[in-house]
């Protein structure tokens, strides 16, 4: 009876069906809503699997999230394996997805010159007393996909690390990007340590078949760009 039961343990499946491994390694879309919520619930019972389990919670809402949602806690911890807990993760979730569909997708900037660079950045670095070095990681129509900071420093400069720039790229599907940092002195000519780091930079992202498009200096009220001036 322990050998039949233990088959019943997803944590005997190949790594390519358990709902959890098969995200991480395949992405959302390829799973099943029960296997979604299996990963939500975690565990089934000692005779079925969470993802067994699941398809019975959907089948007794006739497969529909939209009337899954609609299910009390109490009617869900009817079900053998579902306490409050797991009751309580599935209608969170479920009520995650119906807040999602009445909100507004987020407008993505769009990057089309130096310009765009300086007025998306400005406003968060132009009065600071240290520089900051920052990345704006564009998709293949110049539209924002994130920015960050990647290094802060003191008044004379500051530490990039030209892997994590790498990474996060690669991590974001990004194909292009703008380095950015602050001159808290004021002054706009670019320095041989900016000139070396975006040479740095674009000698990486070449490797990894991504565009470094411009390196731009702000200030509180004006901005260098080196694609403008030809040094990208």
């Amino acid at each position: 009876m322990q050998q039949k039961s233990s088959s019943f343990s997803i944590k005997n499946w190949s790594d390519d069906d358990k709902p959890r491994e098969k995200l991480l390694h395949k992405g959302r879309a390829v799973l099943s809503n029960a296997e979604l919520i299996a990963i939500l619930i975690g565990s089934g019972t000692k005779n079925e699997t969470a993802v067994a389990l699941s398809k019975r919670i959907l089948s007794s809402a006739n497969n529909n999230l939209n009337e899954l949602g609609k299910v009390s806690i109490k009617q869900l911890m009817k079900f053998k394996g579902i306490g409050e807990a797991k009751a309580v993760a599935i209608a969170a979730a479920l009520e995650i997805g119906r807040r999602r569909q009445n909100e507004k997708a987020i407008v993505k900037a769009q990057i089309l010159g130096s310009k765009a660079v300086f007025n998306l950045l400005q406003p968060l670095v132009a009065d600071l007393p240290h520089e900051e070095f920052w990345i704006v990681y564009l998709n293949n129509s110049n539209k924002v996909i994130h920015k960050a900071q990647l290094s802060k420093g003191g008044i004379t400069g500051t530490l990039v690390d030209v892997r994590l720039v790498m990474k996060q790229a690669l991590e974001l599907g990004a194909v292009s990007l703008i380095l950015a940092h602050n001159h808290p002195s004021g002054g706009l000519k670019p320095s041989e340590a900016d000139k070396k780091i975006t040479n740095k930079l674009q000698k990486a992202s070449e490797a990894m078949d991504i565009r470094v498009l411009d390196h731009v200096i702000i200030t509180q009220d004006n901005y260098y760009s080196f694609a403008d001036n030809n040094l990208i």
